[in-house]
């Protein structure tokens, strides 16, 4: 499909089987298919220390519930770490996901996107031992502001952000150029889709996506885009350097809005 690298994505985790939800469908199992990138799971309890496979322990200090283990965890990262060397990636990083952290950009995605080979670490219970987090991870990304019963839904969600961006893996490629964020919008909002039939439930298509004016077409979607993000993401249209032409869709959108 390309010439591009495999992308190699290991997971520390103590339930693997969940991320049958993104090997085994979608647009992630397609691109598994077709070698765009490749998943390998590694169960702590794996490589635990005593016969009764623990990995999690009472916090010192006292307090509710229970603390995952840095020596499993570690030996787990360990082996992560060593298959992908031996794929051929140079070094691996290693990725907590964390609500503790910075949530992530679509840029952050990006980023992450850049390399060949990395190692998510899904914590369970209260979390794990500060020192493994110290002394092995590299990068800690949040998806939220919210807290999950496990690392495992986030690092689903960065591993699809990511996987659906990879040259080839979507039917048409446009279609990760156009989404919200991406670059290619100035990251804002994506603008509103509309297909078949042109009137449902009493409401007509817009009449300039039936009119074939390509640049009519083009102005309507960048006017619905700035329109949307101002209204539910107003964040994202601070401190830009708008072109002549934003600025006249933007008056439009004003003037139409004193009109309401």
């Amino acid at each position: 499909m390309n010439t591009r690298e495999t992308k190699r994505y290991d997971v520390v985790t103590l339930f693997p089987e969940m991320f049958d939800a993104i090997a085994d469908h979608g647009i992630t199992r397609r691109g598994l298919d077709e070698k765009a990138w490749e998943l390998q799971c590694w169960n702590p309890r794996e490589f635990a220390v005593n016969a009764y496979k623990t990995i999690d322990d009472r916090p010192y200090g006292g307090g509710p519930g229970m603390v995952m283990m840095a020596e499993p965890l570690n030996a787990a990262l360990d082996a992560a770490i060593k298959r992908q060397v031996a794929q051929g990636v140079a070094k691996p990083k290693v990725v907590y996901v964390t609500p503790q952290a910075k949530p992530i950009t679509d840029a952050g995605i990006r980023d992450l996107l850049k390399e060949d080979g990395l190692v998510f670490l899904c914590g369970r219970y209260e979390g794990i031992d500060e020192r493994l987090i110290q002394q092995r991870i590299d990068l800690e990304v949040s998806i939220g502001d919210y807290v999950l019963s496990g690392g495992e839904l986030a690092a689903m969600v960065l591993i699809d952000a990511m996987v659906r961006l990879l040259p080839g893996v979507l039917n048409d490629g446009n279609s990760a150029v156009e989404d919200s964020f991406s670059p290619a919008r100035d990251g804002l909002l994506d603008h509103p889709h509309y297909t078949r039939p042109e009137v449902w439930n009493g409401e007509s298509v817009p009449a300039a996506l039936m009119s074939g004016d390509h640049a009519r077409i083009e102005a309507w979607r960048r006017k619905q885009a700035l329109k949307r993000s101002l209204a539910r993401r107003p964040d994202l249209m601070q401190n830009r350097a708008w072109s002549k032409q934003d600025l006249k869709l933007l008056d439009e959108i004003q003037q139409e809005q004193k009109k309401q």
